[in-house]
């Protein structure tokens, strides 16, 4: 075997290698937080349904951005709803979390939503944020944000 075909091989393994424990680490925290993520929303689905919503997605994703769940509320308004998690009031409450950047995508992602299903631009619909914290207290600000 030629010296620089030997070289070249054994480089090819070093980096698989590296990427291999590198994904390994940057996955297992990512999963982490999916499931946490996930476990949260289900708790504000609970919560929803506990007060007469009717949910009609979660996890709505399209180019413009996500919805953590797409409800009808008791009153007849289409709502989406942004669920936001924190452990600790150290980095804020939840609901400053929903920045003006975040709040504009949840916008475009609801006309979105009601382009495909088929429901009428001028249907009453809001934007609500659940906050969750570490010791499980949930608050549900309703009509966090007026459309952008």
């Amino acid at each position: 075997m030629k010296w620089w075909l030997r070289y070249f091989s054994l480089w090819i393994k070093w980096i698989e290698s590296s990427q291999l424990s590198l994904k390994r680490e940057i996955g297992s925290d990512n999963i982490n937080k999916r499931i946490l993520g996930k476990e949260q929303e289900n708790k504000a689905v609970d919560y929803l349904l506990s007060k007469g919503y009717t949910i009609l997605e979660k996890n709505y994703l399209r180019r413009t951005g996500e919805i953590d769940i797409v409800v009808k509320s008791p009153d007849d308004y289409l709502v989406a709803v942004e669920v936001k998690y924190r452990s600790s009031d150290r980095f804020g409450s939840p609901f400053s979390a929903v920045n003006y950047t975040k709040q504009r995508k949840i916008y475009k992602t609801l006309l979105f939503y009601m382009s495909e299903h088929n429901i009428p631009m001028d249907a009453k619909c809001r934007f609500d944020v659940v906050g969750i914290y570490g010791d499980n207290r949930l608050e549900h600000l309703i009509n966090a944000f007026e459309a952008c």
